[in-house]
């Protein structure tokens, strides 16, 4: 989904930051879909990297990997940039000055997709939400002590923000005409413009 939503708007030969980079899975995919794109990924884990630069095989030319937040990235401007499965990691107040900093990176009408956990945060809704992420998980096979785990952490630690939150900081760094494109139970995802 991520590939399509980026192809939209970014040129052949776009330069394309990948905030969170991870494992690599989100770059090799791009880097199979379009022979054209080059990348730079950015995240705080060294052995991420290390093992981003092992998915990516021999497509590795096509990316630098830096070490660090988005800070660490080179100014750009890029022709797209994404970010899923990380920013419910940042706090949030660190969150809008991500998105802030991802945008001034971006050239004008630049694509950005962001996709991470998001759903109701209001009293009482929270928690319905998160007993649903923990029945979806157990019926899906997975433990459902480690379920219970996970959504405590999730609970505790991770920075939630209700959907009309997340777009509104969005717009709050600068992106225009954030739309939904992704709702899977506690997941979301957006698509906006620089």
């Amino acid at each position: 989904m991520a590939t399509v939503l980026v192809a939209e708007r970014a040129p052949a030969d776009a330069h394309v930051l990948v905030v969170g980079a991870g494992g690599g899975a989100e770059l090799k995919a791009f880097a199979q879909a379009h022979a054209g794109w080059r990348f730079t990924g950015v995240d705080p884990a060294q052995e991420m990297l290390r093992m981003a630069r092992t998915t990516l095989g021999p497509l590795a030319g096509r990316a630098q990997l830096h070490h660090g937040y988005v800070d660490t990235a080179p100014d750009g401007p890029f022709d797209a940039a994404t970010c899923l499965l990380t920013l419910h990691f940042v706090a949030v107040a660190e969150r809008k000055r991500t998105l802030q900093e991802i945008h001034r990176r971006l050239r004008p009408g630049a694509p950005f997709v962001m996709a991470h956990l998001s759903f109701p945060q209001a009293a009482g809704e929270r928690d319905i939400w998160l007993a649903r992420y923990v029945a979806f998980a157990v019926a899906s096979g997975v433990d459902p002590a480690s379920v219970r785990n996970a959504a405590s952490v999730i609970s505790d630690r991770l920075s939630l923000l209700d959907p009309a939150a997340e777009e509104a900081q969005l717009q709050d760094a600068g992106f225009s005409v954030p739309r939904l494109f992704y709702t899977g139970l506690a997941f979301r995802g957006w698509v906006a413009q620089a």
